[in-house]
């Protein structure tokens, strides 16, 4: 039997900081076995807004530079500006210190490899090998550490430069989840035509404590009644390190990752002529009608950006993400990008000639419903054969649709998905395996 990560979930190791798995000695550890993994002799370190982010930041950087590694700390940057930094210094991997969409009181670590992108399942579980040793460096070859905040300006205006001058709208929010983004976003704005414009950023002020608190992606309405209250034409509201977007139209309806999907993906259809999205197991079904048809082909993938940016590179698609707004489109990123994707959508609603305030009404998606049962256990003494076989007996009674159960890899919860094209269908059954699914957890 192949062996499975302990530590390493869909998005790095991440817990309650300071406890568990993200106190300083295991991000001291983690450190010292990335170095190991990879040999890397140049590292870029990035975090967000977080509290407890300095004090990760230290311990992993200290452990890196005891196995010599030379080490560039970018300050509060957001994931994909770490990518970007990588790549530009052709350094050897990279470690961003977020939790992502989570609470300010959690943190996490995941690592990049010298192509900017996320390590693979394989490489996560070649790293806790080398943490499971602890092997000391017993050589006096200490590596440097330097103060890099530049590079989060220079990931800023070069998403800038993806901007057709001519896509930049006027009355546009930005909402950055007083998260990593509210470094960004300002450079991106002063050096784009959005300067001269009504142009609003909100969720800026982070005191880190507040990251995600009511804001971003993961609280909608920050941003939606922001755009109604102040008649604004679009609204872009980012997470906690800004590798996610999701959209506000004039009306204050949400544009999800689906959507997004579906006009970037005619616009990298009819201009760069590739015809394939991959898309995650829980993006709607609607989406995949409307790309059949375009003539463009769907692909699914497990969730995490990892797994799609991994089926992108198999199947030789341009274009993936997932309905939450982690959206990569590989001519421009290696990883998920929330501000790369607003300047792609920009650009691509101006070239197609797209209404921003209809999207929504044509897009038509299924009724889905997504049901989180809170895990008492560990996610792995889940008896997920048992659970499937409940979903089995259920799904045959779906026509059309479809149901979908997952443990989540960065909470301690069970997802159930519903999805059918009767809305009374997918409430009856979301309470029905709700009701019967509570004590596998």
């Amino acid at each position: 039997m192949a062996k499975e990560r302990k530590l390493f979930g869909t998005d790095g190791v991440r817990d309650l900081a300071n406890t568990g798995n993200m106190t300083p000695e295991i991000a001291l550890r983690l450190g010292r076995a990335f170095i190991r993994f990879t040999h890397g002799k140049r590292i870029v370190i990035g975090c967000d807004t977080r509290l407890s982010g300095r004090m990760l930041e230290g311990a992993l950087y200290s452990g890196m530079s005891s196995e010599g590694a030379e080490v560039y700390l970018t300050g509060i940057n957001p994931t994909p500006g770490v990518s970007y930094a990588v790549k530009v210094l052709g350094a050897d991997g990279g470690a961003v210190i977020s939790a992502s969409h989570n609470p300010a009181e959690y943190n996490g670590i995941k690592f990049l490899g010298s192509d900017g992108c996320k390590l693979s399942d394989d490489e996560e579980l070649a790293v806790e090998e080398f943490l499971s040793r602890d092997e000391r460096n017993t050589s006096h070859n200490v590596g440097r550490v330097y103060d890099s905040p530049g590079l989060v300006k220079d990931y800023a205006l070069h998403i800038a430069s993806l901007l057709n001058p001519e896509a930049v709208m006027n009355n546009v929010a930005f909402d950055c989840a007083d998260g990593a983004s509210a470094m960004s976003v300002p450079v991106l704005v002063d050096a784009t035509k959005f300067s001269q414009l009504n142009t609003k950023i909100i969720s800026q002020d982070f005191d880190g404590l507040n990251i995600n608190r009511d804001c971003g992606v993961m609280h909608m309405a920050n941003l939606t009644s922001y755009v109604v209250k102040n008649g604004m034409s679009l609204g872009f509201a980012f997470d906690g390190d800004a590798d996610r977007v999701l959209i506000s139209d004039d009306k204050g309806r949400i544009i999800d990752g689906d959507i997004i999907l579906w006009v970037l993906g005619r616009w990298l259809k009819k201009f760069s002529g590739n015809d394939k999205v991959v898309v995650t197991v829980m993006s709607n079904m609607a989406l995949e009608a409307h790309f059949s048809d375009e003539g463009i082909k769907t692909l699914r993938c497990p969730v995490g950006d990892r797994y799609v940016l991994e089926t992108m590179r198999e199947s030789g698609a341009g274009l993936g993400g997932e309905q939450s707004g982690h959206i990569i489109a590989s001519d421009f990123t290696s990883t998920g990008d929330g501000l790369c994707t607003a300047m792609l959508f920009l650009n691509a609603v101006h070239d197609l000639g797209e209404n921003v305030s209809t999207l929504a009404d044509r897009f038509g998606r299924y009724p889905q419903r997504l049901t989180n049962l809170a895990l008492i256990r560990p996610r792995e003494s889940v008896d997920m054969d048992s659970v499937n076989a409940i979903v089995a007996e259920y799904t045959e009674r779906i026509t059309n649709g479809r149901i979908f159960i997952r443990t989540s890899g960065t909470e301690p919860l069970l997802r159930i998905l519903v999805e059918a094209p009767e809305l009374e269908t997918v409430e009856e059954l979301s309470a029905i395996l709700s009701s019967r699914l509570k004590e596998f957890c």
